[in-house]
Parts: structure tokens; sequence; C-alpha cells
């Protein structure tokens, strides 16, 4: 098996092949050492969405942990990663891990590792437990006695979802929650997110609200090709306020309008800045991921907010929310975090305030659309994923460093702006971003563009650039 590491949000594996109980182990007892060295009397809080083996691999974190005498919460099934995060802030743990590869494949599994904060745990203090990880630790897990663990203290079965939902009640009108407010559709995608629509909005059109480890073959990856059926709902029954689909782990999320229009992360975080900061007058900044639309620049000189632009993943965006007063922040891959409430992804908060919003202003979503579009022009936005080589990815990271790319195909480079990967211009509103991606062994290419035709037009330019094909 390769060296275990940690990628932009988490550690992530197939399951049986990399992701396996021993491998666990390995990961948590590198967190054991962290934690005894670093706090006095450590806690923690382990939680597990709706993967195959998600209890498993927590149980075994759990003993790993508890054997050393960290006290550990852990939930009596599964939960999202907003409840695990909320629950080390509000039980002031030291550290929380999540069982979840959030929005991949049915094959994988992964281990998310929580600041005391309620966010992502900070790079350093990640890189310092990745740092720990052996093949030798002196803890065989057959001999440690679950039962006992609990007589003793050590572990302690704790309700994160009662936590949870007590929260977004204190936060949110009794009026979201009222059946007659508002028509939603909602689609769990058989993620851990699935129990809040039926204890919140019972009355809501929800499908995929069961545990099915196989995700019915579709990764809960809320993309427009994975939404078909939520999309298609909207679309005939014509009677839908708002539609709302999470990934696996419930941290990030798709909107529909009442037509059936997907509303992807991007503008969702500019319909938040248009609510918060236009109708409700909400002090703070907004950080937003270096590979988010550049339309957000656009709507926060509008609003006379400062922005912050971020290297892409949550944990530096996280990072952030601790050190400055934020509204709101919010990257392309679907994560959005509201200021007053965590520094955390959380879809399922997002997708309240955009319902809030429609109550509030007593506007429809496709109208606040329509504001929001009033401001920042039209525009459109997209990612491929290319395989490479590693020969191959290397020369194009090189390239990118040594500004070797001057244009692609008849896109012409104005200017590049070098954060996190390297953006190149064409005109202030046509932008390609390349970066390798942190999780994954891909290049990934990002575009914007006035036109969904000239988006792709761009990245299919810079596809057959990379790969030597012009």
């Amino acid at each position: 098996m390769d060296r275990i590491k940690f990628g932009t949000d988490g550690w992530r594996a197939v399951i049986a092949k990399d992701y396996t109980v021993e491998s666990v182990i390995k990961v948590a007892y590198a967190t054991t050492l962290w934690l005894t060295r670093k706090f006095k009397n450590p806690t923690a809080v382990i939680g597990y969405d709706c993967r195959f083996g998600g209890e498993m691999f927590m149980e075994a974190a759990a003993k790993i942990l508890a054997s050393k005498g960290i006290r550990v919460f852990i939930p009596e099934q599964f939960v999202s990663t907003p409840m695990v995060s909320l629950a080390v802030k509000k039980l002031k743990a030291n550290c929380g891990i999540m069982i979840t590869d959030c929005n991949g494949p049915v094959t994988c599994n992964g281990y998310k590792l929580k600041g005391d904060h309620g966010g992502p745990m900070l790079e350093k203090d990640v890189k310092d437990i990745e740092n720990l990880i052996s093949d030798e630790y002196e803890i065989d897990l057959e001999l440690l006695n679950w039962n006992y663990m609990l007589e003793q203290g050590l572990i302690q079965y704790i309700n994160l979802e009662t936590i949870y939902i007590k929260e977004v009640k204190d936060n949110f009108s009794s009026d979201v929650f009222k059946p007659s407010t508002l028509r939603i559709a909602f689609d769990a995608m058989f993620g851990s997110g699935q129990n809040l629509i039926r204890k919140l909005f019972p009355d809501a059109v929800s499908m995929h609200c069961v545990v099915n480890p196989s995700f019915h073959g579709i990764p809960p990856d809320p993309v427009r090709k994975n939404l078909n059926e939520l999309a298609e709902w909207i679309t005939h029954t014509k009677d839908i306020d708002i539609g709302m689909a999470l990934d696996g782990d419930a941290d990030c999320i798709t909107l529909f309008d009442e037509s059936g229009n997907l509303i992807d992360a991007n503008t969702i975080l500019l319909l938040l800045i248009h609510y918060l900061a236009g109708y409700r007058q909400v002090q703070g900044k907004v950080v937003a991921g270096f590979s988010s639309t550049g339309k957000v620049q656009k709507i926060c000189d509008h609003y006379s907010v400062p922005l912050i632009l971020s290297k892409i993943g949550f944990k530096e965006i996280s990072r952030i929310m601790t050190e400055e007063t934020v509204m709101v922040a919010g990257e392309e891959s679907g994560g959005v975090a509201l200021g007053d409430h965590l520094p955390e992804r959380d879809g399922f908060w997002a997708g309240l305030t955009v319902a809030w919003a429609i109550i509030d202003t007593g506007k429809s979503l496709k109208q606040l659309l329509s504001e929001v579009y009033s401001i920042t022009g039209p525009f459109a936005c997209d990612r491929i994923d290319l395989e490479m080589n590693r020969n191959v990815r290397t020369r194009v990271i090189e390239n990118c460093k040594n500004e070797l790319y001057k244009s692609f195909g008849s896109f012409k480079v104005i200017r590049t702006v070098s954060l996190d990967g390297c953006k190149y211009y064409f005109s202030e509103n046509q932008w390609l971003l390349i970066r390798a991606s942190g999780t994954e062994p891909l290049i990934r290419l990002y575009a914007e563009a006035e036109t969904p035709d000239v988006t792709q037009a761009i990245i299919e330019a810079a596809r057959k650039t990379l790969m030597g094909n012009p």
C-alpha cells in the first residue's frame, strides 16, 4: 500500500484494497498520538455516514483512541459531517473524525479530520498527524473490549442528530417548517442527510431517503447527470418552490428552481451574498475558493463587501473564517458555509438559508436569481478531470509554473494569476484554471465564460493543448 496521505479534504481510498480496518487503525493511532501529546485529557467526536463498513471503521477508530485514555463521543447511527463538526464545537472536544468519502464512488471510503473550532482541521495539524502514521503501532484491536470501554465512560453514545436539529430550530424561523409555507423536493442521494428532511419537513417530496451503501449505482455526487429523477419530478409536478440535493455526507448541496433548472454552488454563493448583503444588510467578508466564479468579485463590489480569495480546499477557507468576520464562504465544488453558523461546509444549512430567502423576500427562486444576474451578467462555469500518467502530469504542472502556455487554441492569454494552480485570463469574463487535484492523481480544468458553448470551447482547447493534440 502507498503511504497514507491527506488531500484537500481528508484521506480516501478503495475499500478492501487500501482502505481497510488495519489502515484505519494506523491513521487512528497517529491521531491518538497527536491528541495525547497536544492536549491534557483530550476528547474526540467520531461519526460515519451511510457508506459500506462505516460503523465498523468508526468503532475501530474509537477503540484505538479510547485505549489511550481519550474520551470518545460516538453516534448510535449514521450522521452528516456538519453534525460531527457542530458536536465538536458544542462539546468542546479537541478533535473530530468523520468516516466518509463525501461524494466519491461506492467503492471508496475516507477519514476526515475536524479541529476544535468546528471545521476542517488546519493544514499544519493535519500534516503533523500524517507524519505520525506508521506501520509500527502497539495496539492489538482484538484485545480491546468494547463493553469495558463503554462501562468506563471512555466511549459514550450521544445523539448528534438531536444536537444539530436543535441548532437548526434555534436559528431559523418556525415559518420555514410550516407545511403551507414552501413546497420542497429533496434528494438525499442515499446519504446521511436523509433523516433531516423526514424530521424537519415531513410533508416534503423526498427521494432516496433509505440506507443503500451501493447508492443504487449512482455516486452521491449532486451534479446534473446524477439528479435526473429530482429534476424531472420538479419539472412535471409544477408545484415545487425549491429542490435540494445533498451529497453523501451532507456537507455539499445543489439546488433546483421551481422550473427544474439546476443551481450550482457558484450560483448559490452569489445568491446568498445577494440575499444577506442586499436584503438583510449582514456585515462581514466573503471568502471564495480560487476556482469559484469571477462574478463573486462583481457582486461583492456591488454591495461594497470585502472579498478574500482562498486556496482550494475548505480547510483553508475554514482557517480564514476563524480569523476574520465572514458573512458567507463557498467553493466551486459544492461547499457553502454561513458565518453565523460554523466554519464548515453545511449543505442543509445553506439550503435552509435559501429557503428562508424565498419566504423572507416573498419572491420566487427564479426572481431572486434574475436579480443576481442583473448584477453579475450572464456566465457559465464547468470543470473536467483529466487522467494522465505521472510524467505527463508533472510536465503540465512544470509548464504552468514556467508560464509556457501563451494560448489554448484560439484563446490568447492576456494575464495569469497563480494562487492555487494557474488561472489564465483571455478576457475579464473568460478564464481557464489548471490545477493538480489534491485528492486524486488528476489534472483538473476549470473554465468560465459568458455562455456554456464558449466555456466548453475553452475546456476542449485546453484539453487538446495539454494532451499534446492541438
